[in-house]
């Protein structure tokens, strides 16, 4: 007869398992890690939709708050509050009015020196995040860094502009590429590099950033009960590049003897 499993949950420890001692600490640390990751995602939550209530609140006159009626606040009513602001806007922006008060706008902006180039750059982030059609951080790649031997994931971004490819040495594809940092993938290098010298991944964005984020703890597929499959995935990949770059040199180093 097969013996029972224990739960998924259930952390193991290495002491015996008849003793008391084990069974409770199994039981607090199962406890912990259903709770915490409930707890933490709660407290995130109330943390947002409160940052947001302080914002929209004092911008709305006392007259339309809910809490002005009611003998409590409504936690959120300020987030619904933008969520609708936001909706409203977009739809006006749809039409041609919209349009031309945006234009309006924006060349009222492009005449603030110091102004412009900030709102410039932030407005381009934005359309290419969130456009349907944006290619940014669509794709993950490996890339041979920080030295021979060495693979480090990065996400892939949009071509360089004809200005600066036309300055970038070789006649290569080049493409730009963020290399995030662990444990804050805000935070990383950026750089054009010749688009055969990236390993592109059939893994998530997210599951990329979940992977640099936890320091190669939580491994793509964790999740299905397969932690080792998108690992082995980036592995391969590596081991491939890795034996196709040593066979280029060899055949390199044989031309040079034979001339």
């Amino acid at each position: 007869m097969n013996e029972q499993s224990p739960p998924p949950d259930l952390i193991e420890t290495d002491l015996p398992p008849s003793g008391l001692g084990a069974k409770l600490r199994n039981y607090f640390l199962t406890g912990l890690v259903v709770a915490g990751p409930l707890a933490i995602t709660a407290w995130l939550i109330t943390a947002f939709v409160t940052w947001v209530d302080d914002w929209v609140r004092p911008l709305i006159p006392d007259a339309y708050r809910p809490e002005t009626y009611l003998p409590w606040n409504i936690p959120g009513s300020g987030l619904i509050i933008a969520l609708v602001a936001l909706t409203l806007l977009g739809f006006l922006t749809a039409n041609l009015v919209g349009r031309s008060l945006i234009q309006l706008g924006d060349h009222l902006i492009d005449r603030m020196p110091i102004v412009r180039p900030i709102y410039r750059t932030v407005k381009q982030v934005f359309q290419m995040l969130f456009s349907k059609s944006g290619t940014s951080f669509r794709k993950v790649g490996l890339v041979e860094f920080p030295g021979p031997g060495m693979w480090s994931l990065v996400f892939l971004s949009q071509p360089p502009s004809d200005h600066v490819a036309s300055r970038l040495p070789g006649d290569d594809d080049q493409i730009s590429v963020f290399l995030p940092c662990t444990p804050n993938p805000t935070t990383g290098f950026f750089f054009y590099l010749p688009r055969k010298k990236i390993i592109e991944l059939d893994i998530p964005v997210e599951a990329a950033a979940t992977l640099i984020m936890s320091a190669g703890m939580i491994q793509p597929g964790a999740s299905n009960g397969n932690g080792q499959g998108g690992f082995a995935a980036i592995a391969a990949a590596a081991r491939a590049a890795q034996a196709a770059s040593e066979t280029t040199n060899a055949s390199e180093t044989t031309k040079e003897r034979i001339k």
